[in-house]
This record gives structure tokens, sequence and C-alpha cells, in this order.
């Protein structure tokens, strides 16, 4: 038996006036999700436990089957891992994001412009990390440069009790002021981010930048913090061999932590641009070389609900239907028995721009043992079969055990 989990992140939404009231999902129709859903297990799970944020990082060790009450300690240092970089017991590992800031003074008036710094490429965002830790990195200190936006602080034995930093994309077009941390760890941080103007705003990347009518990143936002987690070995814990296959280091960093295999697949963006073809090539060379479990992570919804991009995300969501479920659905029969999971790992709706920790719908075909579900794979059709999972770590278990 082979296991497939095809995580479509932030894939769930809510009824959109521009698509006639219905969700993405239902206006995508994805036919390859459509034609599973009668003859599997569909249903609504919880991915976030009450009390933790709802991140991509807590949804999915939830969806891997780490329960995040137990193994979280933060987005950053899972992030961390997939860079290499090492993280002492008293380390504290921090997102930064390059971002877009309005002009407005005094700094609290500013608005987030962009929380992605215009999609920033990751070649020009090293050269930006890489004058960051030049001009501002310590002993204290450290700068590393990530994919796209996303990068890593840390910061040598940091204090606890920071208190809550709020993720960029989660205040998109708002102002600024009241969502800052003014604790002192926080005032260290801030000073850290009003730093990073004067260094950012004449970077010839920026130029550049503002010449091809791009926009520039003008700023640090730092979040996500947390200490080196210990994940239990996945093969140990489940007896599969496990693959990892995404675009962003979250996912390979779980993976990483966990003693999953990583696999890298050239035109990866964590976009909707995406390699999606790709990322279905490498799931079955994983499989026919002998790997167990194959988690394919695809960004794309996700990045689509953060812009608010209606039309982008019914497309990218069939694009992960046409593209990688038709094509593993055509050759997995040849390969072995599966069980396959689709789902998303939390709500982005496009909204309000942002996750939510709403329970999610998921679908869960075993193709040796068919079963009667929904005619369609939608939010509304998973509700109303009645089945609903209060833990998604718990979901690995069904997985492979289908008693439980």
């Amino acid at each position: 038996m082979k296991y497939i989990v095809l995580l479509c992140d932030g894939m769930a939404d809510r009824p959109v006036e521009a698509l006639g009231g219905v969700t993405p999902l239902e206006a995508a129709a994805p036919p390859a999700m459509n034609a599973l859903a009668p003859l599997a297990e569909v249903g609504m799970v919880k991915t976030v436990p009450e009390g933790l944020p709802p991140g991509s990082d807590v949804a999915n060790l939830s969806v891997v089957g780490y329960d995040p009450a137990r193994y979280y300690t933060g987005r950053s240092p899972l992030e961390a891992a997939n860079m290499g970089v090492e993280l002492a017991p008293a380390d504290l590992a921090l997102r930064c994001n390059l971002v877009t800031l309005s002009d407005d003074q005094p700094f609290e008036n500013k608005r987030m412009v962009d929380y992605c710094a215009g999609d920033i490429s990751s070649a020009e965002a090293k050269e930006l990390i890489e004058s960051l830790q030049a001009a501002l990195g310590s002993e204290e200190f450290a700068f590393y440069p990530g994919v796209s936006y996303r990068h890593c602080l840390v910061w040598k034995n940091g204090p606890d009790g920071i208190g809550a930093l709020t993720p960029p994309h989660d205040i998109s077009g708002r102002v600024i002021g009241e969502h800052l941390n003014h604790s002192p760890a926080g005032e260290r941080l801030l000073a850290l981010t009003k730093a990073s103007e004067a260094l950012l705003r004449d970077h010839p990347v920026n130029r550049r930048r503002a010449e091809q009518g791009k926009r520039p990143a003008t700023h640090i936002w730092l979040w996500g913090q947390g200490r080196r987690p210990q994940l239990a070995d996945f093969t140990a814990k489940t007896g599969l061999s496990g693959s990892m296959i995404s675009a962003v280091d979250l996912l390979k960093g779980i993976a990483r932590c966990s003693g999953m295999r990583v696999v890298d697949v050239p035109g990866a963006t964590g976009y909707i641009d995406t390699n999606f073809a790709g990322k279905a090539a490498a799931a079955l060379a994983e499989l026919k070389s002998g790997q167990d479990y194959v988690y394919i992570h695809v960004e794309a919804p996700d990045e689509c609900g953060h812009r608010g991009e209606v039309q982008n995300k019914v497309k990218a969501i069939a694009e992960i239907d046409r593209q990688i479920l038709a094509p593993l659905l055509a050759e997995l029969p040849q390969i072995d028995d599966f069980t396959l999971l689709i789902m998303p790992d939390h709500p982005t709706p496009l909204s309000t721009m942002t996750h939510n920790a709403d329970p999610v719908p998921f679908l869960l075909y075993r193709s040796n043992a068919p079963t009667a579900g929904p005619a369609r794979f939608t939010e509304q059709t998973a509700a109303q079969t009645g089945l609903f999972v209060p833990q998604a770590h718990t979901l690995i278990d069904r997985m492979i055990q289908p008693e439980k």
C-alpha cells in the first residue's frame, strides 16, 4: 500500500460574491477530485487546536501526524531546519519577512502595503539579507537567507516571553501601529525593523526593482519566533518511509526534523506559477523508488488567498487537479494499491486575506476499498456528511489503520 497526501494550502474558503456566491473550490469544480468524492470518505477535520495560531506550521504539523499541542515550538525554527541553520537550545529563531511598508510618518502610521515585497525573487532577497547581515548582524543577531520573501533571524540566547508578534499577511493594507510589540524584547526587534529601512531604501536591488516598476523591499518584519523543535522520527512513529515535496522551507523543515526525505522540484515557487506537473512527477518517482508515503504540499491557493486574487485562487485549485491529481490517478494503480488524502491545512478566505482556525474538508480514498461519499468535494458537501475528526494529527492513523 502506498500513501499520498495532497495538501492544498489555504484552499478552503467562504462563498465569494464575485464567484456568484460559491467558494473557489466549488467554482473550480475540479474533475478529478469530484470523481473521487462518491468513492471516498469525506468529512471535516480540525487542524488547529484551541489556543494555537491558525498558521501553516501548526496545521501541517497536525496533518503530518504530530500533535501541535505537544510538538509545536514556533514557525521559524522549522524553516531554519531546512535552511541549514543550526540552533542551540537557547537560541530563538524568528521569521524575517521582506515587506513593503508605506512612506507614512511617524513609523507607527505606516501601512502594510505588501507582506511579500512584490513577490521578490530569492536571488534579489539573498543580496538584501546579506547586506542586512553585514550592517546589522552581530554576536547576538544573525540573518540567514531563505526563499523569496521568507528569511530567518536568529537571536543568540534570545529571551522568553516576547509575546505576540503579528504575521504581516494578517494586516495587509492596514496601519501597523496597533500591531507592534512594545515589550522589552519586542522593542529590540522593532529597533532592527526600523534600522533596516535606511539600508534597504537605496540598496541597488531596490533601485533596480523601482526602475522595473516593482515594489521595493522597504523593511524587514519579524514574527513566528520559537526554539529548536524535537519531532519524533516519522518512520519509527508510523512504520512508513516518507518523502516531502514542497516549495517552502516550512514544510521541508518539518520533514527534516522528522527524518523524512526532502525532494526539491525545479521550478517550484510557492505561487501559481509553480511547477505543478513537476510535483506530480516527483511524487511518482518517490513511490516507484520504494518510498511508502509522499506528502505533496502546494502553496499556491494560500498565496492567492492572502493577495485577494479571486480568479487565481480558482485557477490554482484547477491546476492542482489537472496537473497533479489527474496524473497521479493515472499512474498510481500501476504501482500499488494506494490511500490518498486530499485536504487544505486551513482556510484562507478571500474576504479576510488571512488564515482562520475553522475546520476544513478532507477526502480520504482507498483504491482497494472504495466507499460511499458525496457527489462532489466541496466545503458544503464535506460538512453535510456529518463526519468530523476533532484532531487532525489522528488522520495518519486513519490512513494506515482504517478501523481507527
